[in-house]
């Protein structure tokens, strides 16, 4: 029954091309999940389970039948060279340094004051771009003078020696508001007896003892315990000694010596109520050159102890004067222009000389 129409009843199909066995045969090969769209008749019969459907997912191959696929490669684009680095503003290092910790709502803003700029001035010398301005003598912007130093003493001072750093810049202090009461009295000694030398002394001593003390002691002690260096202490402990001597005359106050010591002082009591008032005024600053005696010598006793118990010796101060000082290139070129300067006279005074 096989050959037969399944509908006897049916026209005849003889002229039906669904009725050729070739066709029926490949209609049932192929598997049922599969519709008539994915359904190649010219495919070989053996390769027809495994066609696939051209479309956008598989597009169709250029270069005709038989063209071979190949994929698709992009070339590489040349690549924009690095843009070249700038230095940076101090600010700008703080804020690449912080990062987004300087957004308002950052853990920044939580944190104390002090905390944030030591942080913040941590990070700007851990940084190459950081230049350091000078700070002192603290002026403002508009003055026409700038500060000359550059001073930090939780900055650059080590903790174990910040405390006597910070006691011998408070002494020096004292010792210039000492020189300025120094004035104040020398000028009530001028209105009272006519002391007009006396007067312009302690004005000379204001203006040479104030800056020169804190170039010749303050600034080698500064240094000394910034870099642990031997030959800004001997310099130290060589003019803070006469510092000492000093302040010690002037304590006592010599009549005609430009201070108003106690001698003075007490030179000026009377009965009278102005005497008294003079007196008193002058014996207040004598009490302020006593007690600025007495820092002297407790600071160059504590800074002397420190000395002695660091590695720092009198070989390593000649050490660092060979190399630091004799070697400094401004030294080198006055000595260069002194010893020219001798040869040049040498020979202009042998060519002067008679010859027999």
């Amino acid at each position: 029954m096989s050959g037969y129409d399944e509908n006897p009843f049916g026209e005849p199909n003889i002229n039906d091309p669904f009725s050729d066995p070739a066709i029926r045969r490949a209609v049932t090969s192929t598997p049922a999940s599969r519709g008539l769209e994915d359904y190649n008749p010219f495919a070989e019969q053996g390769t027809q389970g495994t066609a696939q459907v051209r479309g956008a997912s598989n597009p169709p191959l250029y270069g005709g039948v038989g063209a071979t696929q190949q994929p698709a490669t992009l070339q590489p684009s040349n690549q924009e060279a690095p843009p070249p680095s700038y230095a940076r503003t101090p600010q700008q290092t703080v804020n690449a340094a912080l990062g987004t910790n300087l957004s308002p709502s950052s853990d920044v803003n939580q944190r104390s004051e002090p905390e944030w700029k030591a942080r913040a001035e941590e990070d700007m010398q851990n940084s190459s771009y950081y230049l350091r301005r000078n700070n002192w003598p603290p002026l403002p912007d508009k003055c026409c003078f700038q500060p000359c130093f550059y001073q930090d003493i939780e900055v650059e001072i080590h903790t174990d020696f910040q405390k006597i750093v910070k006691q011998l810049y408070r002494l020096w202090i004292f010792h210039g508001c000492v020189l300025l009461l120094n004035v104040i009295g020398g000028f009530v000694l001028m209105l009272r007896n006519g002391a007009f030398s006396t007067f312009g002394l302690e004005i000379l001593y204001l203006i040479l003892f104030t800056p020169f003390s804190f170039l010749c002691w303050f600034r080698p002690a500064y240094r000394a315990f910034k870099n642990d260096s031997s030959f800004n202490f001997m310099v130290f402990f060589f003019v803070f000694f006469f510092q000492l001597i000093v302040t010690a005359i002037q304590a006592i106050g010599i009549p005609g010596s430009g201070t108003c010591g106690i001698i003075v002082a007490i030179s000026m009591f009377d009965s009278t109520a102005k005497g008294v008032f003079v007196g008193l005024l002058l014996l207040i600053i004598a009490v302020g050159f006593v007690i600025a005696a007495c820092g002297d010598l407790l600071l160059l006793t504590k800074i002397h102890r420190i000395y002695r118990s660091s590695d720092a010796s009198v070989s390593k101060a000649q050490q660092e004067f060979a190399t630091t000082f004799l070697r400094n290139e401004h030294v080198q070129n006055a000595a260069s222009n002194v010893a020219a300067t001798a040869v040049r006279t040498q020979m202009a005074n042998a060519a002067n000389q008679p010859r027999y």
